[in-house]
């Protein structure tokens, strides 16, 4: 158990407060869904620390008012990302942090649905500093017609739809998808959904936190240019160009919700109404 500060919830063990989806039936794949989401929000916030014991599955399923069940495939789902490890005789823990999946899409968005510090930004920043201009390049060299027809359509979407709404977001997403896609590097293009993460939540963090944040269809507009005119050279530069503004809008962000502490809505505008859930007091 961790040793830090913790405050009695109800009368009971110590408790880390989670949302319970609400709209959605309560299925047993919904359940155990939103209990994995919660639980990951709440390791990534910090808020359950490496080492920390979960409750054993009889009291944690009980607390939710959940099956055994619903709560056991939860665990499953976090083990899988490496969040948590299960042992017969100590019971489920939070991993380690250099086990933790990262780059997961689920995890990735688990963490920006916080309030990310700026050394987790400047690390996943850095990711798209390596992979995107570079999958300009090749975009550059490789895209086939078929390639630059959807770049320009869901560019024409985001510029229409704007990145205040879901659809405008995934009009951006689609972009830099169709992008990765014109490498024709199956590595690269195994990090789309990684990188299609990263911008969806950092862009719902910007709206969020800011009330008039900065339209980049511009510079898409350059990299998009730069990949029909066939010059790998200036896809790279442009793309970088876009990657530093992203990052600095990312701070802007984080600087202006500082005091704010709630953690991003999801695409549904789901607000964050919480439960309980006990740690285990061993």
């Amino acid at each position: 158990m961790s040793d830090r500060p913790e405050t009695q919830v109800n009368g009971l063990q110590p408790a880390v407060r989670l949302r319970r989806a609400k709209a959605a039936p309560r299925t047993l794949e919904r359940l155990h869904t939103a209990i994995a989401r919660d639980l990951g929000v709440a390791i990534a916030a910090g808020v359950l620390s490496p080492g920390d014991t979960l409750s054993g599955e009889v009291a944690s399923s009980a607390q939710l008012a959940v099956s055994r069940t619903a709560y056991r495939e939860a665990v499953r789902i976090l083990a899988a990302k490496g969040l948590v490890e299960s042992r017969t005789r100590t019971g489920t823990r939070v991993s380690a942090r250099h086990r933790w999946h990262i780059l997961d899409p689920e995890v990735l968005g688990w963490f920006l649905q916080t309030h990310p510090s700026e050394a987790f930004v400047r690390d996943l920043f850095e990711v798209r500093m390596m992979v995107e201009p570079a999958a300009a390049a090749f975009a550059a060299e490789r895209a086939s017609p078929h390639d630059l027809r959807t770049m320009a359509a869901a560019l024409d979407e985001m510029d229409r739809l704007k990145l205040s709404t879901e659809a405008g977001r995934a009009a951006d997403r689609a972009f830099h998808h169709a992008i990765l896609a014109a490498t024709r590097n199956e590595a690269i293009m195994a990090l789309s959904s990684s990188v299609g993460a990263a911008i969806r939540w950092t862009t719902l963090f910007k709206h969020r936190t800011q009330t008039a944040p900065r339209d980049p269809i511009v510079e898409h507009r350059l990299v998009l240019d730069a990949i029909a005119a066939r010059d790998p050279e200036a896809a790279r530069t442009s793309m970088t160009a876009l990657v530093r503004y992203a990052l600095a809008d990312m701070q802007a962000s984080l600087a202006a919700g500082a005091g704010n502490g709630a953690p991003v809505a999801d695409a549904a505008g789901v607000g964050h109404k919480r439960t309980d859930f006990i740690l285990s007091d061993k």
